[in-house]
């Protein structure tokens, strides 16, 4: 119990820490400029400017986490919508569907994956063995996540747009802007090579809370670190540890399949998804990753039942709650229903999508 206690203790670490660097990057103008960077590459035209989006949340969550894409660039690309005189509702969909969806392909893009990686290690399975095993349902979910919301919002991203007047100012801060896209830039390549990763976060984020503490002192604010959510995840994993204590685990044993069988797998992916929309994520993923066993492929299909499955209830990730609230200050409200009827046509494609890729390699 003692290994996974740890494991989890810094995997909540490196929430905090990302967190606090991407807040920082964000106060610097960094996600400010990429969305600038976004509007200019979609050359007035509505549609290629939304596919830029895609690409820039796609982006953010693999290589700076679900959180990243839900809290900090959401609010940027509605900010950006709403100065081109654009819907918003196309694009805050796009970031919160891909802020899940996409965060299957690396270690880092979700903490369910950083809880995993404890599991692969049993099966001698590292950051690059991890990433040729989930390479192929991560870019068949993206697709399909990509190809719903063209369905879905299609006439609402129809025509051109004016780049007069609908951009951000430069950052007032050009030294935390370089030094800041610089942490980022670095941290990337570092989640991308494989190196464990919470000690290189909390590196980034002491140097960037040390520049701030020396050129924009104010912008430490207690708000920058997420308590509560660290604190909510905690306890959703106690809860659950506490459910295996009482016999979760051979409960679910013998309710689920064996074997790495289409069925099996299947059936081990649709658990997870249907539990991670009944309760959460984190405690789904903590409940069924022991029923997994000893083989990649079953932890694979639960991973893509946790990760994927969560747009069709707001409370099914932390990230759904957070973006929800990110949507409503910058003056748009998706109620539960709405969220959760444009996510069932979605969901069930993705999950579908992402397990069958799993069973044409077993």
């Amino acid at each position: 119990m003692r290994p996974v206690v740890g494991h989890v203790v810094s995997v909540l670490v490196f929430l905090l820490a990302v967190t606090v660097v991407a807040e920082l990057a964000d106060a610097a103008g960094v996600f400010a400029a990429a969305a600038t960077i976004t509007a200019r590459l979609g050359r007035g035209r509505v549609w290629l400017l939304w596919l830029w989006c895609v690409l820039l949340a796609t982006s953010a969550t693999i290589f700076l986490s679900i959180d990243t894409t839900a809290v900090l660039l959401t609010p940027v690309v509605l900010a950006m919508a709403a100065r081109l005189g654009l819907p918003a509702l196309p694009f805050a969909m796009t970031t919160v569907w891909l802020a899940n969806t996409a965060s299957l392909l690396l270690p880092v893009s979700n903490l369910t994956n950083l809880l995993s990686m404890w599991a692969f290690g049993r099966f001698g399975i590292g950051t690059h063995a991890y990433v040729a095993l989930m390479w192929r349902p991560a870019l068949a979910v993206v697709a399909t996540t990509t190809a719903v919301l063209a369905v879905m919002f299609g006439r609402q991203l129809r025509g051109r747009y004016r780049l007069d007047g609908g951009l951000p100012a430069p950052p007032s801060d050009r030294t935390l802007f370089m030094l800041a896209s610089t942490v980022c830039a670095v941290l990337v390549a570092v989640f991308a090579s494989g190196v464990p990763v919470v000690y290189p976060t909390v590196g980034a984020a002491i140097v960037l809370v040390l520049a701030y503490a020396v050129r924009q002192p104010s912008a430490l604010r207690p708000g920058l670190v997420p308590w509560r959510m660290v604190g909510l995840a905690a306890a959703l994993l106690a809860a659950v540890g506490f459910a295996r204590w009482l016999g979760l685990t051979e409960l679910l044993s013998t309710a689920l399949p064996a074997g790495t069988g289409s069925g099996a797998l299947v059936g081990l992916g649709a658990a997870a998804a249907v539990s991670a929309n009944l309760v959460d994520n984190l405690p789904s993923y903590f409940a069924l990753a022991p029923v997994a066993g000893d083989h990649p492929l079953r932890l694979a299909a639960v991973l893509v039942g946790t990760n994927v499955a969560p747009v069709l209830t707001l409370w099914a990730s932390m990230a759904n709650l957070l973006w929800r609230q990110r949507c409503r200050r910058a003056g748009l409200t998706v109620s539960a229903a709405d969220f959760a009827w444009r996510g069932a046509v979605l969901g069930p494609l993705a999950v579908a999508a992402g397990l069958a890729s799993l069973v044409l390699v077993r």
